[in-house]
């Protein structure tokens, strides 16, 4: 039997089909990526390195809300709750984890195998276990690191080199943070002896402690103090600045952001490029790279900023050969 179609029923039936078509177009579209990203302290206080983050994602074509998510976790200092932020994460199945900083680095590495992880550290990621070697990371991670393990005995070098008759200094790090603690405790130690140095260690793993630590470096009569590079001092560390000037005490901390608020000196790598290239890793192993062939990331730059206003205040002169390295001067 032929069956006969009008031309009324023909241009409906494909206008109905045509009608569909983007329908089902969009249903075999494939999803927006969702990155994992978590952090063990505050998004106020690191606005910054997060935006440097997102620069470096930018750069690889990504832009979230567009065709990117993020699914954000931020411990607020409280690192123990980092392996659940890490677990759910995890369970969400998200396309990569964003993990910049050291204890959430470590909770990343301990939670999954499969899914790639992208992490921003202030150590070695080979003595952290991260990875296996910085050119051929190997397994489901790479990241960038900031040279602050490097840096922090060159910290005490710079105070004693500002303070050269002060023989008593001390060091801050955060119990917290073991690993971390640990490895700063035993190189400033050494470079303490180095020079010549009694050096005491004093911890904080809040910002409840600080007044506690200053109150015991006056007890102890230190000429200075050196803040070994973690992120719970960052995300303080205007209030760490602040509190050095009122007890009068000397203080050296990584990052601009610390001298700029008052604190005598900072030196560091830049955190901002750290994190930026962490976000250019995290874009590109969207685009499909293997983190296990993307070498980690070293900072090379350090800088060196000076508060001149704060060394006048605390009755230090500081010495031209010192002036003359500084990046930046604040008056």
């Amino acid at each position: 039997m032929t069956v006969t179609i009008g031309r009324r029923e023909l241009l409906a039936a494909l206008g109905g089909a045509a009608a569909a078509w983007p329908l089902a177009a969009r249903a075999q579209q494939p999803a927006v990526p969702v990155i994992g990203f978590v952090n063990q302290t505050s998004a106020q206080s690191f606005a910054r390195p997060l935006s440097a983050f997102l620069k470096g994602l930018g750069e690889t074509g990504y832009v979230e809300g567009r065709n990117v998510a993020i699914e954000y976790r931020w411990a607020e200092d409280r690192n123990d709750r980092l392996p659940a932020m890490v677990a759910d994460l995890v369970r969400r199945q998200v396309s990569v984890i964003a993990a910049t900083s050291t204890p959430a680095a470590v909770a990343a590495k301990a939670a999954t195998t499969t899914i790639p992880i992208v992490f921003e550290v202030g150590s070695d990621p080979i003595q952290l276990g991260l990875v296996a070697s910085l050119r051929r990371p190997g397994g489901n991670i790479t990241g960038a690191t900031q040279l602050v393990q490097e840096v922090t005995p060159k910290m005490l070098e710079l105070l004693h080199e500002l303070l050269p008759t002060a023989h008593i200094m001390a060091l801050l790090v955060n119990p917290a943070s073991p690993a971390l603690a640990q490895t700063y405790t035993s190189k400033v130690l050494a470079a303490a002896h180095t020079l010549g140095l009694e050096l005491h260690v004093l911890n904080a793993s809040s910002e409840r402690d600080f007044e506690g630590v200053f109150a015991k470096l006056i007890e102890l009569r230190a000429g200075g103090l050196v803040i070994g590079g973690e992120a719970l001092f960052t995300s303080h560390s205007e209030q760490l600045a602040a509190i050095s000037v009122h007890h009068g005490v000397p203080t050296i901390y990584k990052g601009r952001e610390f001298a700029a608020a008052g604190g005598l000196m900072s030196y560091g790598s830049n955190v901002a490029d750290a994190w930026r290239q962490a976000g250019i890793y995290t874009g590109r192993i969207l685009k499909g790279a293997n983190p296990a062939d993307l070498p980690v990331q070293q900072a090379t730059k350090v800088e060196l900023f000076i508060n001149l206003k704060t060394a006048k205040a605390l009755g230090i002169a500081v010495p031209l050969p010192l002036s003359g390295r500084a990046d930046e001067i604040f008056e």
